[in-house]
């Protein structure tokens, strides 16, 4: 003999509402990383250049005939 099972129906459907706000949080997450991170990323790979400066410059330029 065969039993059969009758299971009710879920009452809450909360789901949807759930996968919503996760993924505005997930986009809200991934534009926070893009605005932050590839500035930081950027100036990682630029290097400035070192320059060395003497204390004392002669301006007085003497010129011969």
């Amino acid at each position: 003999m065969t039993t059969i099972v009758n299971s009710p129906a879920p009452t809450n459907e909360s789901g949807g509402s759930s996968f919503l706000i996760g993924i505005i949080i997930f986009i809200g997450f991934v534009l926070i990383l893009l605005y932050y991170g590839l500035p930081v990323i950027k100036n990682m790979s630029v290097q400035t250049p070192q320059v060395n400066i003497p204390n004392k410059i002669d301006v007085n330029v003497k010129q011969t005939k």
